[in-house]
């Protein structure tokens, strides 16, 4: 059988490497995307992620996006697909693109609903990511990943979200990535509920680098949870130059990075906003000292 995401996450050799993208708007962002999709490639990452559009026009451009991505790299792909919005035909007919496709991992999100608001399931879909898990499961020959979160979960707790992601493992989910976080804490506290309850499925830390200052109140939202002091401090204080903010940026997701993998994460996978200067930037520095898988 092919070599699945799961095998090389559980691989002995080291932690894991990946990158996920959005799907672009325009024929310029395409070709940003496929510049970043080589810039990255010498670094070998392990596998490439693609977003997946809140409405019909922009998942559209998601399987746009992954097809490009094909014809450019032999990386292995994972498509995401979300319930939000979407009946069964839809999410049928989605899974169907993605084996055209050659993808054969699924990353199985609830996700947001398009315009915002409050979550309301589409009347003939899906209620949940459980669902769509088994779903997924069921339809096709796929290896399906899943969200965790290692700042609460706006509408739930921590302890809630640890039995979901158990629930979701036990629906047939055979890894998560989680969503942002600054607090290599956050990780490691999130991943200990997992296992007190018995979850065993490996789970990829979520990084995103900080490059600018408009990123700090925006990724606090988009995490969950405002970012520690003891970053924003040290960005806050050369905010005014912004050679200086983006050099102490890198250096403290580069220390985030080794916390967690030092605290045994499996590995990271890089939110890049489809651009690599950053990512390309730390993946540097953690393979020096050998902290991060060479191949």
């Amino acid at each position: 059988m092919p070599e699945t995401i799961v095998d090389r996450l559980r691989a002995s050799d080291g932690p894991t490497f990946s990158v996920e993208f959005f799907p672009p708007s325009d024929d310029a962002g395409v070709q940003q995307l496929i510049g970043t999709v080589d810039a990255l490639g010498g670094l070998r990452p392990d596998w490439l992620s693609v977003t997946y559009g809140a409405t019909g026009a922009s998942r559209y451009k998601t399987f746009s996006a992954v097809g490009a991505i094909r014809g450019t790299t032999d990386t292995p792909l994972i498509g995401h697909l979300t319930v939000a919005g979407q009946p069964l035909g839809e999410i049928r007919r989605a899974l169907d693109a993605y084996a055209r496709l050659g993808v054969t991992h699924v990353l199985a999100l609830r996700g947001d609903p398009p315009g915002g608001g409050a979550f309301v399931p589409h009347p003939d879909g899906f209620i949940n990511a459980t669902e769509l898990v088994r779903f997924i499961k069921g339809y096709g020959d796929f290896t399906v990943g899943v969200a965790a979160f290692a700042n609460a979960h706006p509408e739930g707790s921590a302890e809630l979200d640890a039995r979901i992601l158990l629930d979701k493992q036990e629906a047939g989910a055979e890894f998560a990535v989680s969503q942002m976080f600054f607090d290599p804490q956050a990780y490691v506290s999130m991943l200990g509920r997992f296992r007190s309850l018995g979850g065993t499925m490996p789970v990829v830390a979520g990084i995103m680098p900080i490059t600018v200052p408009s990123q700090i109140e925006r990724f606090g939202a988009m995490s969950g949870a405002e970012l520690p002091r003891d970053v924003v401090g040290p960005l806050l204080a050369v905010a005014d130059s912004k050679e200086k903010f983006r050099e102490v940026g890198v250096d403290l997701i580069t220390q985030l990075c080794r916390d967690v993998l030092d605290a045994g994460a499996p590995g990271l996978q890089f939110f890049t906003l489809n651009r690599s200067t950053a990512t390309v930037e730390i993946l540097g520095r953690l393979r020096d000292p050998g902290v991060a898988r060479a191949s």
